[in-house]
């Protein structure tokens, strides 16, 4: 997905439901600089980060990725073939046009209001970021070995172990060992706009 394309829907949203640069900033708790660079392109956020933004526009983060709906007639439930699932990659690319040197792959981005994300990361071999953003976040180790830090604290997660936690405080990960790790993550927004 293309830094262009992103910036150009939050813009495009945002002044379709006219609201400002300092607005979006309060209601997301960004900072005005920080959303103005991000729609001329010019910072990449993580996709925590876009997921804050679209629900402050009211949208799912998949919205924002200009990812478009199956058009399913029941917006009831998500049903999502292995080989449909979509691929988060091209914006602020450290490795292999991934976000953050990590590869994310929308599990359920076609429906509409969900108040949960989930997602499958795999995750750089050096730390790229420190993410915070409201919510709580699950992630199960599907494969390989993760080192998660939380708060400054260090967990070693094998293959099936799991960690659920509040996603307000600091958090970052990496791979470790010889492949790259792979989770399966949820991230629950508490509030929708």
């Amino acid at each position: 997905m293309h830094e262009e394309m992103v910036a150009k829907n939050i813009n495009t949203l945002r002044k379709q439901k006219n609201i400002t640069l300092q607005e979006l900033a309060d209601l997301t708790g960004l900072t005005k600089g920080y959303l103005s660079k991000i729609e001329r392109s010019r910072k990449a956020p993580p996709y925590s980060t876009l997921n804050k933004i679209a629900i402050s526009l009211g949208v799912d983060a998949p919205f924002l990725l200009g990812e478009n709906l199956r058009g399913s007639q029941d917006t009831r439930i998500s049903f999502t073939k292995k080989n449909q699932r979509k691929s988060i990659k091209g914006m602020g690319s450290l490795s292999e046009g991934s976000l953050y040197g990590y590869a994310y792959e929308a599990l359920s981005f076609d429906k509409p209001g969900k108040n949960m994300e989930p997602y499958i990361i795999e995750p750089a071999f050096d730390e790229q970021a420190v993410f915070q953003h409201e919510g709580e976040e699950f992630m199960f180790l599907l494969e390989g070995k993760h080192e998660f830090i939380y708060d400054g604290e260090t967990f070693i997660m094998e293959e099936g172990d799991s960690i659920y936690f509040d996603a307000a405080v600091p958090h970052t990960g990496r791979s470790v060992g010889n492949k790259k790790a792979k989770l399966l993550a949820v991230m629950f927004n508490y509030k929708r706009f």
